[in-house]
């Protein structure tokens, strides 16, 4: 029986087919990590941080937290990049009274905005001296200790607990007072299919209260919130830092955590 000679290179070959094999199956886990977080993203949960001071002191900046995407439904906001695959909106739920959202600016349809939903379909909002008028009664607002801020921009300020019809409470933070220029305005009602969203920095936020007329013409920022636009309820804190750290001041860390604020719930 002739032997039969072996192929040169056999070693060199399994030890390639090896590493291929491992390739493949890195790309595969990869692959399906990346399927599996836009599947949690775009229909579960999606974190977000706070970069400015306009939901002071529910929200601080540095805060960062998790906003659940199936509380109003899905509409095309709901996916990364907004694709125009639909309009309106799937399985929807309207947002209560003083849910604290995010959601798309109009304008650009682009720009993640968060405020509390204060003002509901067919609702008639107006601010008088400060104090915040729904179909033409007063909210009942009550003074409490000052706010005292630790992080960027975050001075002291007038806070008072304010509780909206139907019994929902929150604070709020007047650095001004009641003499800012968005502390008397005009009744707005709110459309159909619309929502009218404030920050709890009443002084210090840009939201639907704020319209701007020159010659003429008149332009708000942020105006009526569609109801398309909504991208989720913020739910709950996971991490918080006052920025008090630059980011290669790894020994500061620990001392810039607001402890406190970990896994807190968002009123």
């Amino acid at each position: 029986m002739a032997s039969k000679i072996p192929r040169s290179g056999t070693g060199a070959e399994v030890e390639a087919e090896t590493k291929v094999g491992a390739f493949r199956e890195t790309v595969r886990t990869v692959v399906y990590a990346v399927l599996f977080a836009v599947v949690v993203r775009s229909f579960l949960f999606e974190p977000f941080n706070i970069p400015s001071g306009s939901m002071i002191p529910t929200l601080l900046v540095g805060d960062y937290l998790f906003v659940s995407k199936y509380s109003y439904g899905y509409s095309r906001h709901s996916l990364p990049f907004s694709p125009p695959l639909f309009k309106g909106r799937i399985f929807e739920s309207q947002p209560e009274r003083g849910d604290v959202a995010v959601f798309k600016l109009p304008k650009d349809n682009e720009t993640d905005y968060i405020k509390r939903i204060i003002g509901l379909p067919g609702d008639r909002i107006q601010i008088v001296s400060g104090v915040l008028h729904i179909n033409g009664k007063p909210v009942k607002r009550r003074r409490i200790g000052d706010f005292r801020g630790d992080g960027p921009g975050e001075g002291s300020a007038i806070q008072y607990v304010e509780t909206l019809p139907g019994g929902r409470a929150h604070k709020i933070i007047e650095t001004h007072g009641d003499r800012s220029r968005w502390d008397d305005t005009d009744v707005y009602k709110v459309p159909e299919g619309m929502y009218f969203a404030m920050g709890d920095n009443r002084d210090g936020s840009l939201d639907s209260r704020v319209v701007y007329v020159d010659n003429g013409k008149t332009t708000a920022p942020v105006g009526f919130v569609p109801a398309e636009n909504l991208v989720g309820r913020a739910e709950f804190l996971f991490y918080s830092t006052n920025g008090k750290a630059r980011i290669w001041e790894v020994w500061k860390w620990p001392i810039t955590v607001r402890y406190s604020r970990l896994f807190n719930g968002i009123d």
